[in-house]
C-alpha cells in the first residue's frame, strides 16, 4: 500500500512574472499539432496529382495547336479540382471548430494557486497537477505523489503502469491511470523528448481504408498505362500521313496529336479521386453538424464494415451518473457509523469518480444517516493530504480502493468477489443476488492488522485477514436512446459485446434492460474475465494466446471483471478472427482497447487521454449518434462503388479503342470535344450525383473485386460495340461526321446503361437522371448549334439503322455481364 507523502512545504510555483518571461522567449509548451491538414495542403493535394498533370500537359497542347474548342475539357479538370478543394476545405473548417472544444486542459501551480489553462500555454519550470484520466502533457519531475500510478506502454510497449515517486521523471504522452500528483516540467513542446511518441499516442495507427487502398492500386496500375498507350496512339496517328517526315511537312502531326490527346483524356479516371476524397469531406461535414468529431477521415468507412461492437457498459450504455441505493452492514442490516464514517473517507482517496461521488452524497444525507448522526464528510483530496491517513486509489486494474483511518483500522472498497471471496462467502452470496437484479455492487472490509501495511511498496496489496463490512448498493441510468440504437445494430447483423470491471450478473442484467440479446436470440452468456484463459490482457499475448482468448468468448455477450489490458487483448482476439471490430467507452481504462480497434469510438464526457486515441468522438455522448455514422459510412462506401465502376469503365473502353485503333493504323474516332461530353453526360454529371445521395446498403467485403468484375468486361463490351460501330461505317464509306455521330451515340448509349446498372435499384429520382442525361444528349444532335460545335451530323436512316442495332448489342451485351456477375456473387 502507497504512503500519501504530502509536500513539507506549500508549493508556490511560478509567478506571473516569470511565466511572462517564459512564454516572451518562447519556451512554452506550444506545439503545432494539425488534426487535419491545412488550406494550402488541401490545394497541394487536389491540384499536384499525376492524373491533373497529365490532363494540364493535354490542355497546354491543345491550346498551343490553336484548337480551343477542343480544350473542353480543360473546364471540368479546374470544376473538379475546385470543387475538391472546397468541399475539403469546408469540412476541414467545420472539424477544426469541433477540435476547438476538445482542446486538452491542464492544471497549473501559479503563485500558490491551481489554475487551469490549455496544454498549449504550460511553460518551462511549471508545476503541473496530474490526475487520472489525463496525458502528461510535458516532461518533468515528479513533486509529490498521492498513489500516481501512469501507464507509460506507448513509450515501453509495458502494460503494467508505474509508480512515480519523488524525483521520478515522467515523459509526455504516458497516461495517468490512477492517483493524483503534482510534477515540474522539465522540458516542454517540440523539446519534450517524448513529442514524437505523444503525437503516435493520439494518432496511432491510420485507419485502414479499403476504398482508397482498392482505388489507390487501379489508379496506380492505370497510370503506368496511359502514358505508353498515348505515345503509340500519336505515333500511329502520324503514320497515316506516310511517313512521320510527311505528317510533320503536312501539318498532319497536328490532327495526330489531337487524336492522342483525346485518347489520353478518354483513358484518364479524372474525377474518381475528387469524389472519393469529396465522399469522405461531406460525410465528415454532416457528422460534425451532429457533433460527432471525426479524427482520420476514412473512419466513417470502418464502421460501415464493423461487425463486432465492444461496448463498455458505464458511460456508454448507461448515462455515467450513478446515485447511492442503499448501504447494508454485514449481517444484512442497517449499516453502522463506523461503517458510514469509512465510507465517506474512502470517497475521498485519490480522483473523484462517479462511485465515490454517489457515496459521498449519499452519506452526506441526513435522512440516510438519521440517529447516527455523521456529522461532518471530508471533501474529495481532504483524506488525501491528512498526515494521518494511508491510501491506495481505485485503480480499474486492481477493482479496489483503501485508506486507514486514525485507529489503526484499513478499510477497502471494491468488487465483492476480490474482497470477499474465501471468508465472507454468505455476504458475497447475498452481494450477487442483488447484482443479479440489475445493481452495482462494491463490497466494504476492513482489517484490523496494522502490521499489514507495507509504506512504499510497489505493487499494493490486499491485507491477508479482511473481513466483510457492508455492501454498497448503487443504482445506474440506462440511457434511453441504447435500446433503440442496440435493435438497430441487431438488425444491422453487428455482433454486440458488452464488457466491463463490474460483475457478470450486474453487467448482465443491465444488458438485458437495454436491450442487448445472444447472437442466436437466446439466453445472454455472460463471463467472468478471471476465468479466461491464463496470458489474456498479459500485454504480451501470443498467437496461441488470442486463439483460446477467442475461442472462450466467441458466444459470450456479456464479459465481467475485465481488466483494461483483458479488453485489449479482447479486442486483439476479435481482429484475429478476421472481425471488424469497434470498441466504445469513456475511461481512462478502455484507451488501451481504442487504440487497439479498428474504430475506436469515444464519448464527449470520457478522459482526455481515451478522447486522444479515439478516431471518432461522440461530443455529446450520445449512444444514438452511432446509427446516424453508420449511415454516412455506408453511404461514402456504396456510393464510391458505384462512381469507381462508371469512371474505370471508362478507362477500359477508352483503352481499348486506342489499343485496337493504333494497332489498326486507322483513324481516331473521337476528337477530345466529343469525349469530353460523353464522359460529362454517363459519368461526370452522374456520378457526382450519386456520390452524394443517401443510401443504407448494407457493407459487402470486397470493394476491388466487385467494382473490376463489372467495369472489365462491361468496358470491353462498351469498347467493342463502339469499335465495331466505327469500323462498320468506315468500311461502308460513310461520311465522317457519320461515322463520329454513330460512334459517339453508340457509346453514349453504352454509357447510360452502365450507368443504370451502377445506380440500381432504380429509384424516381435516378430513373429520371438518366433519362435527363439521354435527353441532352439527344439535344446535342438534334440541336444546330450544338451539333456544329461538337462537329457531328444528323444521322441518315441508314446510319440510325446502324445505331439502333449496336446500341441493343450493347444493351443486352452489358446486362448480360450484370446477370452472370450477380449470379457468381450468389454462388458464393
Amino acid at each position: 500500500m502507497s504512503t500519501t507523502s504530502p509536500p513539507e512545504s506549500p508549493v508556490i510555483g511560478l509567478s506571473a512574472a516569470q511565466v511572462a518571461e517564459r512564454v516572451s522567449s518562447g519556451r512554452t509548451n506550444e506545439y503545432r499539432e494539425r488534426t487535419s491538414r491545412s488550406a494550402a495542403q488541401i490545394l497541394r493535394a487536389n491540384v499536384f496529382t499525376i492524373f491533373n498533370g497529365i490532363l494540364g500537359v493535354a490542355l497546354v497542347l491543345v491550346l498551343a495547336l490553336g484548337r480551343w474548342a477542343d480544350a473542353l475539357f480543360g473546364f471540368v479538370l479546374l470544376l473538379n479540382t475546385a470543387t475538391g478543394t472546397l468541399t475539403e476545405i469546408r469540412a476541414k473548417r467545420a472539424l477544426d471548430r469541433l477540435s476547438v472544444l476538445e482542446t486538452p486542459r491542464a492544471v497549473v501551480v501559479r503563485d500558490g494557486t491551481e489554475t487551469e489553462v490549455a496544454v498549449g500555454e504550460v511553460v518551462l519550470d511549471d508545476v503541473v497537477r496530474l490526475r487520472a484520466g489525463q496525458q502528461v502533457p510535458a516532461d518533468g519531475e515528479v513533486l509529490t505523489s498521492d498513489g500516481l500510478e501512469i501507464d507509460e506502454s506507448i513509450l515501453t510497449g509495458e502494460s503494467r503502469p508505474v509508480r512515480p515517486v519523488s524525483g521520478a521523471q515522467v515523459m509526455s504522452g504516458t497516461t495517468v491511470t490512477a492517483g493524483t500528483g503534482l510534477f515540474r516540467t522539465t522540458a516542454v513542446g517540440g523539446d519534450a523528448y517524448a513529442h514524437r511518441l505523444a503525437r503516435e499516442a493520439r494518432r496511432y495507427s491510420l485507419v485502414v481504408s479499403e476504398l482508397q487502398a482498392g482505388t489507390n492500386r487501379v489508379l496506380h496500375w492505370i497510370s503506368w498505362v496511359i502514358v505508353p498507350v498515348a505515345l503509340v496512339l500519336v505515333w500511329s496517328q502520324l503514320r497515316l500521313s506516310g511517313s512521320i517526315a510527311e505528317a510533320w511537312s503536312s501539318g498532319a502531326w497536328r490532327n495526330a496529336v489531337v487524336a492522342g490527346i483525346a485518347g489520353v483524356v478518354s483513358m484518364v479516371p479524372q474525377g474518381l479521386v475528387l469524389l472519393t476524397s469529396v465522399n469522405f469531406a461531406t460525410a465528415s461535414l454532416s457528422l460534425a453538424r451532429r457533433n460527432v468529431l471525426v479524427q482520420e477521415l476514412p473512419a466513417v468507412e470502418v464502421l460501415a464494415r464493423v461487425d463486432t461492437l465492444c461496448l463498455d457498459k458505464t458511460g456508454t450504455i448507461t448515462t455515467g451518473r450513478i446515485r447511492l441505493g442503499e448501504i447494508q452492514g454485514a449481517d444484512g442490516g442497517r449499516a453502522s457509523c463506523e461503517v458510514l464514517s469509512a465510507l465517506a473517507l474512502l470517497s475521498t482517496v485519490g480522483e473523484p469518480n462517479a462511485t465515490a461521488d454517489a457515496i459521498r452524497e449519499g452519506v452526506s444525507d441526513p435522512e440516510r444517516l438519521g440517529e447516527h448522526g455523521l456529522r461532518e464528510v471530508p471533501e474529495p483530496g481532504e483524506a488525501a493530504f491528512s498526515t494521518d491517513v494511508e491510501s491506495v486509489p481505485f485503480s480499474s486494474r486492481r477493482k479496489w480502493s483503501a485508506a486507514r483511518d486514525r485507529s489503526g483500522t484499513t478499510w477497502v472498497l471494491g468488487a465483492p468477489e476480490i474482497l470477499l471471496a474465501g471468508h465472507s462467502e454468505s455476504v458475497l452470496d447475498r452481494a450477487r443476488q442483488i447484482a443479479a437484479q440489475g445493481a452495482r455492487v462494491v463490497a466494504l472490509a476492513r482489517s484490523r492488522s496494522p502490521s499489514r501495511l507495507i509504506p512504499g511498496e510497489e505493487e499494493p496489496r490486499l491485507p491477508d485477514d479482511l473481513e466483510a463490512a457492508g455492501i454498497v448498493i448503487l443504482a445506474e441510468e440506462i440511457r434511453p436512446d441504447a435500446a433503440e440504437t442496440l435493435a438497430y445494430f441487431r438488425q444491422q447483423g453487428v455482433d454486440a459485446k458488452v464488457i466491463s470491471g463490474d460483475s457478470p450478473e450486474t453487467v448482465a442484467a443491465v444488458a438485458r434492460q437495454a436491450g442487448v440479446t445472444a447472437p442466436d436470440g437466446g439466453e445472454l452468456v455472460a463471463l467472468d474475465a478471471r476465468t479466461l484463459p491464463a496470458g489474456a490482457g498479459s500485454g504480451q499475448e501470443t498467437e496461441e494466446d488470442l486463439e483460446r482468448l477467442a475461442d472462450a468468448v466467441e458466444g459470450a455477450s456479456v464479459l465481467g471483471r475485465v481488466t483494461p489490458e483483458q479488453k485489449r487483448a479482447l479486442v486483439r482476439a476479435l481482429k484475429s478472427r478476421g472481425h471488424v471490430v469497434a470498441m466504445t467507452g469513456d475511461g481512462v481504462n478502455d484507451a488501451l482497447a481504442l487504440k487497439d480497434a479498428d474504430l475506436g469510438i469515444a464519448m464527449g464526457n470520457g478522459a482526455p487521454a481515451t478522447k486522444a486515441v479515439a478516431r471518432l468522438v461522440l461530443l455529446k455522448g450520445e449512444f444514438s449518434a452511432l446509427p446516424g455514422v453508420v449511415a454516412q459510412g455506408r453511404r461514402v462506401m456504396a456510393n464510391t462503388e458505384r462512381i469507381a465502376s462508371l469512371f474505370l469503365a471508362k478507362t477500359i473502353y477508352a483503352s481499348l479503342i486506342a489499343v485496337v485503333v493504333s494497332a489498326m493504323a486507322v483513324a481516331y474516332p473521337f476528337l477530345p470535344r466529343q469525349f469530353t461530353v460523353v464522359s460529362s453526360l454517363t459519368i461526370g454529371i452522374p456520378a457526382f450525383v450519386l456520390a452524394l445521395a443517401p443510401s443504407d446498403q448494407r457493407y459487402r467485403e470486397g470493394f476491388l473485386r466487385r467494382v473490376l468484375s463489372l467495369c472489365v468486361p462491361a468496358g470491353l463490351m462498351a469498347g467493342t460495340v463502339t469499335l465495331t460501330t466505327y469500323l462498320w461505317l468506315t468500311l461502308t464509306h460513310a461520311p465522317r461526321a457519320q461515322v463520329t455521330t454513330a460512334t459517339t451515340l453508340v457509346l453514349i448509349t453504352c454509357g447510360l446503361w452502365l450507368l443504370t446498372l451502377t445506380a440500381r435499384p432504380l429509384t424516381s429520382w435516378r430513373l429520371g437522371l438518366v433519362v435527363l442525361m439521354g435527353a441532352i444528349a439527344v439535344l446535342g444532335v438534334v440541336a444546330p448549334p450544338v451539333r456544329a460545335f461538337f462537329l457531328l451530323a444528323w444521322p441518315t436512316p441508314g446510319v440510325w439503322w446502324v445505331i439502333a442495332l449496336m446500341a441493343g448489342l450493347a444493351i443486352g451485351g452489358i446486362e448480360m455481364v450484370h446477370l452472370v456477375r450477380r449470379r457468381i456473387v450468389r454462388d458464393r
